[in-house]
C-alpha cells in the first residue's frame, strides 16, 4: 500500500523537530511549566565543552507532581491546563499544548525529581525517559518543586545536531529565551548559570524596571519613560525609551501578550509609529511592554512553539497602542533623564497640544556649526585623486529638506543627489578597496566599553575573531562587558564610542551571514556609519566635493544598498511637466 501509518518513533521523532529547535527551545519550553507551575523562584544551569551545550537543568519551586503524574507527564498531550475545546479560547498559561516534555524526551535523555507542595509526602519521585521510553522510575529524597535535567539532546537525530551552530550562539538563544521569560514575569526570580558562573538574575517582587536594569544596566533603566495607558480593548503597561536612546534596527523592543513572550511586527512597528517624527525614519525605540488584551481575542494555537499569535481586531489594536505611545511622549519632559509620569487620559481636540521648547540661538548656532565641521572632516577623509568622471557633468545650486542636492547640468537637465546615499557609495568603495588589500587598524586614544545583555555578549565572544579580520580589536573587559581598542582604519573609520556602539550592535544583529556575506555587511555598515547624513545642510563647497568624489566612483548611480544617489530630470521632461511641448 502507498499509504501506511507512520512508526510512532517517527512520529514522535518529526513533532519534536516541530517543538524542540535548539537547546533554546528545551530552555523555554521547561521555564514556561515552570511558571504555570507557579514557581516564585526558577534557577537554570547550563554546561557545555568546546563542541557545544552538554547539558541543561531547571530546578523550581513550584507545585511538583504526584508519582503517576510524573509518568503521565511524559505521554504525548497530557497537559494539566486544557480540558475542553472552550478552553482554548480562554487560555492565560504559557503551556498548554502537552507536547513539551513527550517531544524533550523523544530525542534526548530526561531526568524528572518531582515532589508535590505541602502534600505531606517524605519522598518524591525520579523518571529518567530516554528516546520517549521510560527506563527508570522509583523514589527519591527531593525539596518541594521539580527538577528537569536533559542531557544528550539530538543523540538520536544527528542530521539535526548536525545544524547546531557555535556554542556561543546557542548559548545567546538561551540568554534571550531567559531574558524574555524574566520580562514578562518579573514576579519570579529567574537565574541562568553556565559552568558555575552567573549570567542572568533577576529578583522576586523586582518589578520589571529592576528586571530590566538586571539585564541592560542601570544606565538605560534610568532613562526610560514608564507608560500605562487603558483603553476598552486593551491595557498598556511598560516602559519606553526616550527618542535619543534608539537603536538601528527594531531588536530591542520586547513584546508580551498576557505575560506571554512574542514576536510580533505589527506591534513593533506600532509602537514605533508612536515616536512619530521624534525618530528618524531608519531608527527604533528600546520598549518593553505588556499588552493585556482579553483572551477571546488572542489565538495563541497557530505556531508550534507559540511565539507568535494572530489577533482578533487587530487594526483597533495596532492603533490603539500606537495612540498610548503617543501620548504618553507627549506628556513627557524629553530633555531631561529624569522620565516623570505618563499622560494616561487621551488628549482631545479640545485641548491644547503641548508647546515644544524652542531652541536658543546660540544652541542652534552651536549644532549648526559642529554639523558643517563634522561633514567637512567626512568629505576630507573620501577625497581621493582620479580623474575619472562617471556622471553628467552638472553644479549644485542648493538643497532640499538638507538631504537632497539641487544640481544643474551643463545640458539643461535638473539633477537630485541623495548626500547620504551618494557618500555612502564613495566610502563603500573605497572602505573596500582597502579591505581587499590588507586591513589595517586604527588604535582609539580611549577604548570604547561596550555593556551588553548576556544574549548580545555571548554572541560577540564568537564575533570577536572575524571583528578582528576587518580591523576591530575588541577584549573582554569584565561580565558582560567588552573594550574596543581599535576600528578599521581609513576614510570610514569611526571615532565616536555611539558609532562604535551602533556599528557593533548592527553586525552582531546580522551574525547569521557566513564568510563573504559578512565581510560584505562589515562594510557596508562601516560607510552607512561614516557617510555624510540626512538632514545635514551643507556648503556650497562641500556639495561639490560631494559631487566630484561621487564622479570617481566605479558605480555612482546607487548606494551599496541598490537605492538610487542620482535621479535626472532631463530639459524635455521638464518641458513635458510644464507644457511646454
Amino acid at each position: 500500500m502507498k499509504i501506511q501509518i507512520l512508526d510512532p518513533d517517527v512520529a514522535n521523532q518529526i513533532a519534536a523537530g516541530e517543538v524542540v529547535e535548539r537547546p533554546a527551545s528545551v530552555v523555554k519550553e521547561l521555564l514556561e511549566n515552570a511558571i504555570d507551575a507557579g514557581a516564585s523562584s526558577i534557577l537554570v544551569e547550563i554546561q557545555s565543552d568546546l563542541a557545544g551545550i552538554t547539558m541543561i537543568r531547571v530546578t523550581d519551586d513550584g507545585i511538583g507532581m504526584s508519582a503517576e503524574e510524573a509518568v503521565l507527564a511524559f505521554q504525548p498531550h497530557a497537559t494539566s491546563k486544557i480540558r475542553d475545546i472552550t478552553d482554548l479560547s480562554q487560555i492565560r498559561t504559557l503551556g498548554f499544548r502537552g507536547e513539551a516534555l513527550a517531544s524533550i524526551a523523544a530525542v534526548a535523555e530526561v531526568t524528572l525529581v518531582t515532589r508535590p507542595r505541602d502534600s505531606g509526602a517524605l519522598a518524591g519521585t525520579r523518571v529518567v525517559v530516554r528516546g520517549g521510553e521510560v527506563i527508570e522510575r522509583g523514589d527519591v529524597g527531593a525539596p518541594e518543586g521539580t527538577t528537569v535535567i536533559v542531557k544528550s539532546l539530538f543523540y538520536n537525530t544527528p542530521a539535526r545536531r548536525k545544524f547546531l551552530k557555535s556554542r556561543n550562539t546557542e548559548l545567546a538563544h538561551i540568554y534571550g529565551v531567559a531574558e524574555n521569560l524574566a520580562l514578562a514575569h518579573g514576579e519570579v526570580s529567574i537565574r541562568v548559570m553556565h559552568n558555575g558562573k552567573e549570567r542572568i538574575s533577576t529578583q522576586r517582587s523586582g518589578g520589571l524596571l529592576n528586571a530590566i536594569a538586571g539585564i541592560y544596566g542601570a544606565e538605560l533603566a534610568r532613562t526610560l519613560i514608564p507608560i500605562d495607558a487603558k483603553t476598552p480593548l486593551l491595557r498598556i503597561s511598560g516602559y519606553i525609551s526616550q527618542p535619543a536612546e534608539s537603536r538601528g534596527n527594531p531588536s530591542g523592543i520586547s513584546i508580551s501578550i498576557n505575560a506571554r513572550s512574542i514576536t510580533a511586527r505589527q506591534i513593533a512597528a506600532a509602537i514605533r509609529e508612536g515616536y512619530g517624527t521624534l525618530l528618524p525614519r531608519d531608527r527604533y525605540p528600546v520598549a518593553f511592554v505588556d499588552i493585556s488584551l482579553d483572551t477571546t481575542l488572542v489565538d495563541v494555537n497557530v505556531h508550534p512553539t507559540k511565539r507568535e499569535v494572530r489577533l482578533s481586531r487587530e487594526s483597533e489594536i495596532v492603533s490603539a497602542i500606537r495612540d498610548a505611545v503617543e501620548e504618553t511622549l507627549a506628556g513627557c519632559d524629553l530633555a531631561h533623564e529624569v522620565p516623570i509620569a505618563p499622560v494616561q487620559q487621551r488628549i482631545t481636540a479640545d485641548e491644547p497640544i503641548p508647546a515644544q521648547p524652542v531652541a536658543e540661538p546660540e544652541v542652534a548656532y552651536a549644532g549648526h556649526h559642529r554639523a558643517l565641521s563634522l561633514s567637512d572632516r567626512q568629505l576630507r577623509r573620501t577625497e581621493m585623486p582620479g580623474e575619472e568622471n562617471l556622471l553628467p557633468t552638472m553644479r549644485p545650486v542648493g538643497q532640499v529638506a538638507a538631504t537632497y542636492i539641487v544640481a544643474e547640468g551643463t545640458d539643461g537637465a535638473l539633477y537630485l543627489i541623495d548626500q547620504h546615499a551618494a557618500h555612502e557609495r564613495i566610502l563603500y568603495d573605497q572602505v573596500a578597496e582597502r579591505r581587499d588589500a590588507e586591513p589595517t587598524t586604527q588604535e582609539l586614544i580611549m577604548p570604547a566599553i561596550l555593556s551588553l545583555p548576556p544574549r548580545e555578549s555571548a554572541a560577540l565572544r564568537d564575533l570577536i575573531p572575524i571583528l578582528g579580520e576587518e580591523g576591530f580589536v575588541v577584549e573582554e573587559f569584565g561580565r558582560d562587558t567588552f573594550a574596543v581598542r581599535s576600528v578599521p582604519a581609513g576614510p570610514g573609520a569611526l571615532e565616536d564610542p555611539e558609532g562604535i556602539r551602533e556599528t557593533i550592535a548592527e553586525i552582531l544583529a546580522g551574525t547569521s551571514r557566513t564568510g563573504p556575506d559578512r565581510r560584505e555587511a562589515v562594510t557596508c555598515i562601516i560607510a552607512c556609519r561614516g557617510a555624510v547624513k540626512a538632514g545635514v545642510r551643507l556648503t556650497h563647497d562641500q556639495q561639490e566635493r560631494l559631487l566630484a568624489q561621487l564622479a570617481r566612483t566605479k558605480t555612482p548611480w546607487t548606494c551599496p544598498h541598490g537605492r538610487p544617489t542620482v535621479v535626472a530630470f532631463d530639459k524635455q521632461r521638464l518641458d513635458r511637466m510644464f507644457r511646454r511641448t
